[in-house]
């Protein structure tokens, strides 16, 4: 990634993070836990939920060192689920929240490209190239997050679809599973294995998620 395309991934990055995280306060505060409400996390101001460490000198340093795959989090939403009115139920819309904004984000950055209508590609580059860019971030951030590990949004679905008692074990997976990420996508580059898991896993279903979001976009335009 050169410097160019840096600047134009800043934007739609901080919005797409900034949103993900705000819908999880917004969503727990309506279903009945404010505990991201008294810790002023229910906000659009980015600095609120920008981790110094995940969302700034971990891509960063991916950045600086050539890395092909960019890895970072922001600073998760505290969310007190046994505040929920139905906590099973509850935690998983809370879970969804983050990913479903980033499915809105990225369809709405669909839509704006039909301002192609008022101004040309060619007479606004970044604005185009910034909404192509928005739709990957926000797909590529749904898909990860839906990635079926704790403390991840998918963890927290799978948890709240599984028997309970299957719950409480898997809830334990918590303080490993952002370790279990760094495995399954570092490890294979490093020890040089033909695996290609970042591939599969999150490249190949965000290519689809990004053709769906973009020809509901087009429907009836040709």
């Amino acid at each position: 990634m050169d410097f160019s395309t840096i600047k134009l991934c800043i934007l739609p990055l901080l919005l797409a993070i900034t949103l993900h995280e705000a819908a999880h306060g917004f969503v727990a505060s309506w279903l009945g836990d404010d505990t991201a409400k008294k810790k002023r996390r229910v906000t659009l101001n980015p600095l609120r939920h920008i981790d110094p460490v995940g969302t700034l000198l971990i891509p960063g340093g991916l950045i600086l060192a050539g890395s092909p795959m960019l890895f970072g989090y922001a600073k998760p939403v505290p969310v007190n689920f046994r505040n929920l009115r139905h906590p099973r139920r509850d935690s998983l819309l809370v879970a969804l929240a983050g990913p479903a904004t980033n499915l809105v984000l990225a369809f709405i950055s669909a839509l704006l490209l039909h301002l192609d209508a008022f101004v040309t590609p060619e007479q606004a580059p970044f604005l185009f190239q910034s909404l192509y860019i928005s739709i990957t971030v926000n797909v590529v951030l749904a898909v990860f997050n839906m990635l079926p590990l704790m403390p991840l949004d998918g963890g927290r679905v799978l948890n709240a679809l599984l028997p309970e008692q299957l719950a409480r074990i898997h809830a334990k997976t918590e303080r490993t599973g952002i370790f279990i990420v760094f495995l399954l996508f570092l490890v294979p580059r490093l020890l040089h294995l033909d695996l290609h898991l970042a591939y599969y896993l999150i490249a190949v279903p965000a290519d689809v998620v990004r053709d769906l979001v973009l020809h509901a976009a087009f429907i009836g335009n040709s």
